[in-house]
């Protein structure tokens, strides 16, 4: 085990109408005025938005709205947020939503805090922000776990580059987990969220680093219990058990836990980052699903004995079948989960063009100035061989 860093100071508040203490934990936290940052409408449709506006008027706390975060959150609409924040003084940044809205709201705090910085430039320079506000999130879907982690994603549009970076200034003050707030998400966003998940988990296990014992272990139990949980939730969407477990991986599974002792890489992640910067309307969960499998064969033959592992520990694979014949079943069951909660498993199916495979090679590596590493280092030449076989699933 190599060492680590680990560090979680997110108060998590989990549990049936948790949401219902917001005032009066951002009044202890002692703010002048809350933006609240959201998406395209589901919580002004649902009344989540009235409720927690009124709230924070019963504590006294002045607040004001800032919405139309999109999948894939965009880097001119978080510019956007933090002129308003700037323009309201706003001290406290309030995310209600899944992912998206909780990274587009940790750069929205960030540039307020810092209004000479640009925040793109957290991820294209060696800057980092001084400083940050405080932040909270009230949590609607389960999958980027973005509520307990140190990253933050968003997309510049000007150049199709989706990037991310990591700062303990991402991580929010508090978290609010109601998973009865995830009831109403759609089947196929219930089936990204599970493939986000479990994802982040599976690259951590097989980042690089020798055997890690008890954070391997912990790695792929979270993995076995995110499918678990959300092919239940799939099929049974309010079953409180499962969308609470399900809600409960999703935090645990990226907020470093399960990389303990390990180098951190989401190399898959890296791929797919181009390809839904190049195609924003891809879903994250589902641009990972149709890359994995690909991906997971172009590479199994670096570590033999860390895939045969994976393979029978998650996908219950007979001991008796050879090393090699047990990794490429383990790689076919979790294909056919894919299938089984509308999840695509090749590129077609995501209506990706041929002629943009080598542009998304491109995208990865930097125009072939960057090698992805890993077991197997991932050069130009590698990452296209991936898509390609991505795009002939």
């Amino acid at each position: 085990m190599e060492n680590f860093y680990f560090f979680t100071p997110t108060k998590i508040y989990f549990g049936k109408n948790e949401e219902t203490k917001v005032g009066k934990i951002i009044k202890d936290l002692i703010v002048n005025k809350v933006l609240i940052v959201y998406g395209g409408g589901s919580i002004v449709k649902n009344g989540l938005l009235e409720k927690v506006k009124s709230l924070l008027d019963k504590e006294g706390i002045p607040h004001i709205e800032f919405g139309g975060i999109t999948p894939n959150p965009e880097l001119k609409k978080v510019r956007e947020g933090i002129q308003f924040g700037i323009k309201n003084n706003v001290d406290f940044v309030l995310a209600i939503g899944g992912g998206s809205v909780l990274d587009a709201a940790k750069d929205i705090s960030h540039g307020i805090a810092n209004p000479d910085d640009d925040v793109w430039e957290y991820r294209t320079t060696s800057k980092k922000p001084a400083k940050t506000l405080k932040k909270g999130a009230i949590l609607t879907l389960s999958a980027a776990g973005s509520e307990m982690s140190n990253s933050s994603v968003i997309t510049n549009t000007d150049i199709n580059k989706k990037s991310g970076f990591v700062s303990d200034l991402n991580r929010m003050d508090f978290s609010i987990l109601n998973p009865e707030l995830t009831y109403t998400v759609s089947k196929y966003q219930t089936g990204c969220g599970a493939t986000d998940i479990a994802m982040h988990s599976i690259e951590r296990y097989f980042a690089l680093g020798e055997e890690s014992g008890l954070t391997d272990d912990i790695c792929l139990s979270i993995v076995k219990n995110a499918f678990k949980y959300g092919k239940q939730c799939y099929d049974n969407p309010t079953d409180y058990n499962a969308r609470a477990n399900m809600m409960w991986a999703g935090s645990l599974s990226h907020n470093g836990l399960t990389g303990c002792g390990r180098t951190f890489l989401l190399t898959v992640h890296q791929l797919e980052h181009a390809l839904s910067g190049l195609y924003p309307e891809v879903a994250h969960g589902a641009g990972l699903a149709a890359l994995w499998c690909s991906w997971a064969r172009y590479v199994y033959k670096s570590n033999i004995s860390r895939w045969v592992n994976y393979a029978r520990k998650v996908w219950d694979i007979d001991p008796s079948l050879p090393d090699e014949e047990a990794i490429l079943e383990g790689i076919k069951k979790q294909e056919e989960y894919y299938k089984s909660v509308s999840m695509p498993i090749g590129l077609k199916e995501l209506n990706i063009k041929e002629s943009d495979l080598e542009k998304l090679a491109l995208l990865t590596t930097n125009n072939k100035n960057r090698v992805i590493p890993g077991y197997k280092n991932l050069a130009y030449e590698d990452v296209l061989e991936i898509f390609r076989m991505a795009f002939n699933r």
